[in-house]
Order: C-alpha cells, then structure tokens, then sequence
C-alpha cells in the first residue's frame, strides 16, 4: 500500500456521514441508510447492472445532502422550526392544495397570536412558488455535493429529481414520467417507503404507495414495491440497516489523503451552508487555525488533521434548529442548552466516521477554555493540546470577526482587543500572539470574516 493511503470502504465512510444528513433533515438517525436499504432492493428486482447500483447506493445514501441550503429559508418563512417543518412535510401529499393547507395551518408560527399565524400563511399563500424554491435549493446543492465528492453525473442527477412526481406535479422542475431518471424515482419512493414504514408500519405504507401511483410515484416501481410486501425478514432488518451487503462490491477504495480533504470539504460546505450568518465559517476557521499551527511550527501532519477538524467542527450544528441558530436576540436556557449540544453531536458523529474518527476529540473540543469553564466536557489545561487551544482561538476569531444576527462584524483588531481579556486564563497565550503576528504581518482584512 502507498505511504499516505488508506485502505477505506467508501461505503461505510459515506454511511456514517449520513447520519449528519439525517439530523439535518429533522429525520432519527438510520433514516438515509433505510431508505438505501429500500432502494437498492427496488434496484435488485428491476436488474440494475453493477454501475447503475453504485450510482444509486451512493445517491440514496448521500439524498439530503442538500437539505441545509434551505434550512434558514424555512424557518424564516414558516415561522417554526425547520427540521419539525422537514419532519411533518415528508407525511403530506402536496400536489393536493387541501392537504398542504392544512399541514401549513398546523405548521406556522407555532405558540404565537392567530393574527401572527395569519400573516404567516399570507406570506406563503403562493404555495407552489415557495415550495419550488426551497426545493430547487435543496436539489441543486445536494447535486453540487455529489460531484464535489467525486461522484458521477448521473448519481448527481438522482439527487437533483429526487422530490420529482410521475405526473409531473412535483418539485422543483416538474418533470414527468420518464423523463424523471429512474434512479431519481427511486428515491422518491424510496424515502417516502421508509418514513411511512418506521412511523405507520407496513400496512399503510403500502396502502400510500398504492393511492400515489401513477401520481408520486413510477407505477412499475410500486409493482415492484409489491412484489416483496410478505418478505418479512427485509422489512424486519431495517429496524438496525446495515447497507455494507448492498454496498458496490468494487468500492473499497485506497483513500488517500487529498481524498478526505475533498470529504472534508464538501461536508463544511453542507455545514455551513445551515445558516446565512455561518457562511464559510468552517472554511475561514480552517484557514485561520492552519495559519497559527504553521506560524507555531507544528509538524504537517499535525497541521493536515487540525484543517480537517476546523472544516468538521460545527457538524452538530446541522442538528439545531435554525429558530436558535438564527435567532437576532439573547436565547433563552433552553435554547443555550441546545447549543451547548453540538459539540457532543460533532463528536458522535465523527467518531463514527472511519478516516475522521481520530480527530474527533479535536474537532469537538473548539469550545473548551483552559479554566475548565467550556464545553461540553469542561476540560482543563492539562487535558487540552495544543491544535484544541489552537481551534479555540481560531474558532472565537473567526465568529468575532463575521457578522451575526444580534450583532455586525467586528474588525480583526477589535476581536483581538475583545479576546485578550481572555489570555491566558480561558484561551491560549502562544495560539494567540500568533494570531496577532498574522494579522500585522498579512494585508488588512485578510483575515477578516465576512457573511456571504
């Protein structure tokens, strides 16, 4: 094996990754597996040859890829929480306007004034519009991820029309019939096949596969559907899917280290793609943190894994609500409680993920001070190395330095000005004089966030 690769299954890094998705679409963890687990049983009945399989395992796994890019959207339009929004859409027949008024009725403004409920369906009475919008976001970006990880045109392509209709009556491009490629009505029916199943049972899903074909979905994929109701050992493994049975036989591939750059990479685009005010936060905490570990003299190794950890370290946030995230007043206890999760759901996450489970620790401890008063496991100093102190202090810079909902950007000498109270009892004194010495050295702004 060549020196700086590693032999990792693509399937099993792809699959743990999936469950950031899962959060992120308001679904339980498992959800992108079970539904892989659905569509690739699909695909053996209809004889997919080997490459359209691996095309589709990797799309169904990778399907909501895109579901961030209109996470902040939704909150703001519907005036609730975006994942339970995501959550109770999945169960409603939209191309029935009565269904999908009342889902909204239910939906909107929860808890406020039926006059704020009121102007909150007014602003989405052109339900259609909205509905494409949002839809065209989440396609296009969860498309763009795809090929960004290096996956063909046409696994791109299923993810793109993934919430098409048969009849033409879906979103966002109103393709119908054929025209809609066979992987992509595949995971519409497989999606929505494993969320009626996990909350209704076997009985009704069938029963909603049978009333939506010809109108959702292909009427030969329901008959195909059909053809393993009684199968009861498949529908039972669902309930602990492992997709490595139905994972492509020939790709078990030698990742190599540009390799998990470019995963990691893609990933930091999803992540901060959840919210406005994060744009490229992970990204410019990658770059900030880089440049202190190489001014601090760090070995590359060191400086690679720290990158990746920036880029990584906010992956628990696809699992708060954009209400929270976006919020432009102080939060509440409860809400600050939320937050204060998603370190631990970063790290969860990650340490799952073959490749990345090594710098979990690292990517999840961006919140922790020396005094021992961070989060989310209050370390001290002794238990806190150097690329955590680092991450800390590029983390706290780079958020400083952007704008956010309750406050404008400060300036690179004010955030230094603000974290120096800081040093050296909760951030690290070396981390930041070389933070300092960056700033002077480089041109004005350089180092200076920005919302995109």
């Amino acid at each position: 094996m060549l020196q700086g690769t590693r032999e990792i299954p693509l399937s099993e890094l792809i699959g743990a990754l999936s469950y950031a998705l899962d959060l992120a679409e308001g679904e339980p963890p498992g959800h992108a597996k079970r539904s892989c687990l659905i569509g690739m049983r699909v695909a053996d009945e209809l004889g997919f040859d080997l490459e359209a399989r691996a095309d589709l395992f990797y799309a169904l796994l990778l399907k909501d890829a895109g579901c961030s890019a209109n996470s902040a959207r939704m909150a703001a339009l519907f005036g609730a929480d975006d994942q339970q929004a995501k959550r109770t859409s999945k169960i409603v027949d939209w191309s029935q306007p009565f269904d999908a008024f009342v889902w909204s009725v239910r939906t909107v403004a929860p808890g406020r004034s039926l006059r704020a409920r009121l102007e909150r369906l007014l602003a989405i009475r052109d339900e259609g519009e909205v509905t494409r919008s949002l839809m065209q976001a989440r396609c296009d970006r969860g498309a763009e991820i795809a090929l960004m990880l290096g996956f063909s045109p046409r696994a791109a392509a299923a993810i793109r029309g993934l919430d098409e209709h048969w009849d033409g009556r879906g979103q966002p491009r109103g393709l119908r019939g054929e025209e809609i490629p066979v992987e992509a009505r595949v995971l519409c029916l497989a999606q929505t096949v494993e969320i009626f199943h996990r909350r209704r049972g076997r009985q009704a899903t069938y029963r909603m596969a049978r009333k939506r074909r010809g109108q959702w979905f292909d009427p030969a994929l329901v008959e195909v559907l059909e053809s393993f109701r009684g199968d009861t050992d498949f529908w039972a493994s669902l309930r602990d899917a492992d997709v490595s049975a139905v994972a492509p036989p020939d790709q078990v591939l030698l990742v190599d280290e540009p390799r998990l750059d470019q995963i990691a990479e893609a990933f930091a685009k999803i992540i901060d793609a959840k919210s406005p005010w994060t744009h490229r936060h992970s990204a410019r905490a990658g770059e900030i943190a880089t440049a202190i570990a190489e001014r601090l003299g760090s070995e590359q190794s060191v400086v690679r894994d720290l990158h990746r950890a920036a880029r990584l370290h906010d992956v628990g946030k696809l699992a708060i609500s954009n209400r929270i995230l976006d919020k432009p007043g102080r939060l509440n206890q409860t809400e600050l409680a939320a937050v204060r999760q998603h370190p631990l759901v970063t790290e969860r996450i990650l340490e799952r993920v073959p490749g990345f489970s090594g710098i979990s620790p690292l990517a999840s401890a961006h919140h922790e001070r020396l005094d021992g008063s961070g989060y989310p496991h209050g370390l001290s100093s002794e238990e806190l190395t150097l690329p955590m102190r680092v991450l800390a202090v590029a983390d706290v810079f780079e958020a400083l330095t952007a704008e956010r909902p309750y406050r404008a950007a400060r300036s690179p000498a004010q955030a230094l000005e603000i974290m120096r109270d800081e040093v050296p009892e909760r951030l690290d004194g070396d981390a930041f004089a070389a933070l300092e010495t960056l700033i002077t050295e480089r041109e004005p702004g350089s180092l200076q966030g920005a919302r995109g």
